[in-house]
């Protein structure tokens, strides 16, 4: 039954990924993305690790998508769908993704994967993974979080910037 589960989960991402970059309408992307991150989180507590299920549920699904559709509303243009993109560049991207994803099918093909004996497993509780992601020494993670806060916040001014910007200039058009 799990498996039948998963594979369901699987198929709508799946389509809501593809539908998130062929469409037009860029809140509708926005939703689709929502939808391909809650199948993730999905994914994480299926096999039980809440932890992850619960920080994609939270940052991703939550924090990451409303600041996009805030930096989506800032953009005055949310409504006109975007331009069509050329034969060329499809063809290129469709060559692309191809060789991406076959790049990818051999890497897990070709790697010898060993399985771990349920005795050798270590048990992570709540105080390793806190610990680890606010440790800034060889093995910590405090450094990425705040490299990719300020990268948040650079692009958040960035937004307001450009939609500042195309304000004045249509108020400055307007006169």
């Amino acid at each position: 039954m799990e498996r039948i589960i998963f594979y369901i989960i699987s198929v709508l991402m799946i389509t809501f990924a593809v539908m998130a970059v062929s469409n037009r309408n860029l809140m509708r992307s926005i939703i689709y993305l929502l939808f391909v991150l809650l199948g993730t989180a999905a994914i994480y507590f299926m096999i039980e690790f809440y932890f992850l299920g619960a920080v994609q549920l939270t940052v991703y699904a939550g924090g990451i998508i409303v600041l996009y559709v805030n930096s989506v509303m800032l953009v005055e243009k949310i409504n006109n769908p975007l331009p069509e993109v050329n034969s060329k560049r499809r063809l290129l991207a469709g060559i692309i993704s191809t060789a991406g994803a076959a790049l990818t099918i051999t890497a897990i093909l070709s790697y010898n994967f060993v399985h771990i004996a349920e005795s050798k497993a270590t048990e992570t509780n709540i105080d390793k993974v806190g610990k680890a992601l606010l440790n800034y020494g060889d093995k910590g993670y405090i450094l990425p979080f705040e490299v990719i806060s300020i990268l948040l916040l650079a692009a958040m001014a960035g937004a307001i910037a450009i939609a500042k910007t195309n304000k004045l200039k249509k108020n400055n058009e307007s006169k």
